[in-house]
């Protein structure tokens, strides 16, 4: 059950200095409805400031230890499982995300500092030896080892405000960089909890990590485009990142951005198993996820049985009070983006789609009438055309979409149609078939007879085409966040 959190307010972190601002950010609580939080919003002489500190604190922070980074890394981890119970509530009212999910986000967060730590240990115990093999360099000898990038901007998503913070930070500050946070405007407060475990850890210096919340607006420009930063860490849609990259210069771009996966579904496929994998990859978290299950390609064959199935598990996925532990769905994170959804479900059916379940708003009982307009049906398409804009665009919304297909060939050329390519998914029994289908799917991922899933990142995984730079991860994403030396001998 709720408790009834207290009005918060929130500081940035700069400089090993909690600093309060004229400005701030309003928080929505998509619980109970109304503001629950504000947020100091940083301005541009806050983030001069904090990319001068971030820039100051290079040099020392390359003279840390691994066995020291690894240890504040653990101290972090210890410290968030210390707040669940906090922090879960605050990421139900911030993100809209049910209790059982915002419980497991705090834990995923924490395991991915205490993960950071082994890889941080592993990576710099591997250095390698070489020795010269080319004319003119017969006996040289060179050590190749990992040293940190420099200053990581981290650049987060409202749609998991801890966990793939996490994912950015820890492996950051594990490979020894200076760090500036910059979280969504729409969930802030998880991130400055964050900040407030970090800013406890004995031995971390000031200036090795700043927070800066703030509208993009105001300071994405001034964050991405100074040459001081060496590093971009963001997760976000493809727009934004492509924004950013246009803006960002001569770093490291490592970027996970929007998602369309489709799931290809083989006349040979259990079915029943497809149906509870698309049925939770489409509606976990109201679809608000760049790894959901965006649109099913059935063969022809099973389109109507994979259809009744797919139905038949929607009981399950219904929306109510965030704070009960058996509810599956929650609203989406504003009214724009219930907008979009119901943009896509109308081009959908004008263009032939049929609405099975769902295809409107509607919010549970009890739910505040300023939150209404942001509860989306889970609702369920058959026959989609496949000129349906659903079919290619990114949707973030609780919809699966079905549409059809007659062969391989025609399967690829649907699920290679999109400019987006993050994940995919095949079910089939025939091993051959699938590995074929994985072979030839543009996309980061694909998961065979599963829904796709980035888990801890203990996988790498990352987009193709607009859907990302490089890959993230633990180790992958520590790897993109330090750099090499040879020191020939």
């Amino acid at each position: 059950m709720a408790t009834g959190i207290a009005q918060r307010r929130e500081r940035l972190y700069v400089d090993g200095e909690w600093i309060e601002t004229e400005n701030a950010l309003s928080v929505s609580d998509l619980a109970d409805g109304g503001a629950f939080a504000q947020v100091a919003a940083a301005g541009p002489d806050h983030v001069r400031t904090a990319l001068e500190a971030a820039h100051e604190i290079k040099p020392r922070m390359r003279e840390t230890t691994v066995v020291e980074r690894a240890e504040w890394c653990e101290t972090i981890a210890d410290r968030l499982r210390e707040r669940e119970e906090e922090l879960a509530e605050v990421i139900v009212r911030e993100a809209g995300k049910p209790i059982s999910s915002a419980r497991g986000e705090v834990g995923q967060a924490a395991e991915r500092f205490d993960r950071a730590a082994e890889e941080a240990r592993t990576i710099v115990s591997k250095g390698e030896y070489r020795e010269g093999s080319t004319a003119g360099h017969e006996g040289w000898q060179a050590i190749v080892k990992h040293e940190p990038i420099g200053t990581v901007l981290c650049i987060t998503p409202y749609n998991y405000p801890l966990a793939t913070t996490a994912l950015q930070v820890a492996p950051a500050i594990a490979a020894g960089n200076s760090v500036l946070l910059k979280p969504a405007s729409k969930t802030p407060v998880s991130a400055a909890i964050l900040a407030d475990v970090i800013a406890d850890v004995d031995g971390i210096p000031d200036g090795a990590f700043n927070f800066v919340p703030g509208e993009a607006s105001e300071i994405g420009d001034l964050l991405a485009g100074d040459d001081r930063v060496n590093a971009i860490a963001m997760t976000g849609s493809s727009g934004a990142g492509k924004h950013v990259a246009r803006e960002s210069g001569m770093v490291n771009l490592h970027m996970e951005l929007g998602g369309n996966a489709p799931a290809i579904v083989f006349d040979d496929a259990d079915l029943t198993d497809v149906a509870g994998d698309c049925a939770k990859g489409s509606f976990k978290y109201a679809g608000q996820r760049c790894s959901a299950i965006s649109r099913v390609l059935a063969h022809e064959s099973v389109h109507d049985d994979l259809v009744d199935l797919i139905d038949g598990q929607m009981d399950a996925w219904q929306a109510g009070d965030l704070f009960d532990e058996d509810t599956a769905v929650g609203p989406l994170i504003s009214e724009d983006q219930a907008d979009w959804v119901a943009e896509l479900v109308e081009d959908a059916v004008e263009k032939g789609a049929e609405i099975v379940r769902g295809g409107s708003r509607r919010a549970p009982e009890g739910v505040p009438d300023e939150l209404a307009d942001q509860f989306f049906e889970p609702t369920l398409l058959a026959n989609v055309p496949h000129d349906a804009r659903i079919v290619d665009e990114e949707q973030f919304g609780p919809i699966a979409a079905i549409t059809t297909f007659e062969d391989e060939a025609e399967a690829l050329e649907i699920a290679n149609g999109s400019d987006l390519a993050l994940d995919a998914a095949v079910f089939t029994s025939d091993y051959k078939r699938a590995m074929r289908m994985a072979e030839r799917i543009d996309a980061g991922a694909v998961r065979i007879n599963g829904a796709p899933s980035h888990g801890l990142g203990d996988v790498p995984f990352g987009g193709n085409k607009d859907s990302g730079i490089g890959r993230e991860g633990l180790d992958a994403s520590i790897h993109a966040m330090m750099r090499e030396k040879s020191i020939v001998l």
